[in-house]
């Protein structure tokens, strides 16, 4: 135990994550035929997500169990027309008290915010991608409206609130996503008694190594970085650029981590399964947030900020990105800022990744055309994915590092001249006009 604490110690997250594993195989397997009706895996997932959020969050467990009764009442109560813009408006708002919260005790107060309400308010901005993606689907006529009196697919001893209710707190989820539709959830809750899926073992052990093994690089990290930090010889320029970057990589880990560790809870759960390959190997990468190699050899910003926290973008570009009328990308970005917590490192993270990403079309707009032979192609190719990587560095230590004296020291560093770069180009050339399923 000792060891996993020293491998976990900075995330106690992980741990309330790991802890529901056992939870999520019994959740499995009874689910299988002649074990337990759909009206008590329904219960078993809700009351699981009662159970986790109270011994993760304490009393901070209403800040997410008090906005998920709401929002099934709302969605029972009104019209089509109306559930998306009163769920939407009462969860944002609650949400966002709480990040204004935070922001007082850290900014004001200057106290340190407790672990535990940082976990439920993680939670609460995962409730409201679960919440408004399920009213959006109401609204655009995607799911039937529990007010309009349909009957609905369930059978008549499931009350037609509990899948709502379990939508919205079932454990997997609870703590770390990924994204998953209301219909998608509904459907893997009713048929795994009826066509279970193969138990993907070999899955979730993949996951699960993954996880533990990006835990482990992240302590040689830190251990690389510590000593470069403690060392009495000033970096080089290059040097320094080095340690950003090996700062960002840190962080990044810590995100690929919990995305893995996320998708394979919800794995073990039987959730994710979207059937087989042409060979009939079971494919368990129906609920995914990231594709490591995918981002890490990507050479274009856009292409990086289209598959990075992949549900969270799908919700973001259908929530916000293809129902603004003007600067969609620019208002996509200002929400996530909103929706991440509004502190000054997220606003100027945030702002700042929007203008680099509008830079970035512009810049592959013009040259691309101008390069003849592959030797050009390899090496502009070469230094766009260099450009990407130390962009995306920016942007993440800067969303990190949150108070605006620390982003000062990280722009007064080599680093920095990387985003700016962009920022000269995005003065200069000329704007690119791309559609919106493009972005």
């Amino acid at each position: 135990m000792s060891l996993i604490w020293w491998v976990f110690d900075l995330h106690p997250q992980i741990m309330y994550q790991f802890s529901a594993v056992p939870f999520a195989l019994i959740f499995y397997w009874l689910g299988r035929p002649t074990c337990i009706s759909l009206i008590y895996r329904y219960i078993y997932l809700t009351f699981g997500g009662c159970v986790l959020a109270v011994v993760s969050m304490g009393p901070y467990c209403l800040i997410v169990l008090l906005p998920t009764v709401l929002s099934v009442v709302l969605i029972h109560s009104l019209c089509a027309q109306h559930i998306h813009s009163w769920v939407f408006l009462t969860q944002m708002s609650w949400q966002s008290f709480w990040h204004f919260t935070i922001q007082y005790k850290e900014y004001w107060l200057q106290e340190p915010s407790d672990t535990r309400l940082l976990i439920a308010v993680s939670s609460l901005m995962l409730l409201t991608q679960r919440v408004t993606c399920l009213s959006m689907d109401i609204q655009e006529g995607k799911l039937r409206s529990p007010h309009s009196g349909t009957q609905s697919s369930a059978p008549l001893t499931v009350p037609s609130w509990l899948p709502y209710l379990s939508y919205t707190l079932y454990f997997p989820a609870l703590l770390g996503g990924p994204l998953c539709s209301f219909s998608h959830f509904k459907a893997c809750v009713e048929q795994i008694s009826l066509r279970p899926p193969r138990y993907p073992l070999g899955a979730m052990l993949r996951k699960f190594l993954l996880v533990v093994s990006l835990e482990g690089a992240k302590k040689l990290l830190r251990t690389y970085l510590l000593e470069n930090v403690r060392s009495p010889m000033p970096p080089s320029v290059l040097g320094n650029i080095v340690l950003m970057w090996t700062l960002s990589l840190w962080y990044k880990m810590s995100y690929y981590s919990h995305w893995a560790l996320s998708e394979a809870l919800n794995n073990t759960a039987g959730l994710g399964f979207r059937g087989y390959s042409s060979q009939g190997t079971p494919l368990w990468d129906g609920l995914s947030d990231s594709d490591i190699w995918a981002l890490e050899t990507s050479s274009r910003l856009s292409d990086f900020a289209r598959m990075w926290n992949k549900t969270t973008t799908i919700w973001l570009r259908r929530l916000v990105f293809q129902k603004s009328p003007v600067n969609p990308l620019l208002l996509t970005f200002g929400f996530s800022a909103l929706w991440h917590g509004l502190h000054p490192g997220q606003v100027v993270g945030f702002l700042g990744w929007a203008a680099t990403v509008e830079a970035d079309y512009r810049v592959h707009h013009y040259i691309s055309p101008q390069l003849g032979s592959t030797v050009w192609r390899l090496l502009y190719k070469s230094l766009s994915w260099a450009q990407t990587q130390l962009v995306i560095a920016c942007v993440i230590l800067t969303v990190e590092l949150r108070c605006l004296s620390s982003i000062w020291l990280l722009y007064k560093t080599s680093i920095g001249l990387f985003p700016l770069i962009y920022c000269v180009a995005l003065l200069v050339l000329p704007r690119k006009q791309h559609n919106k399923k493009q972005c």
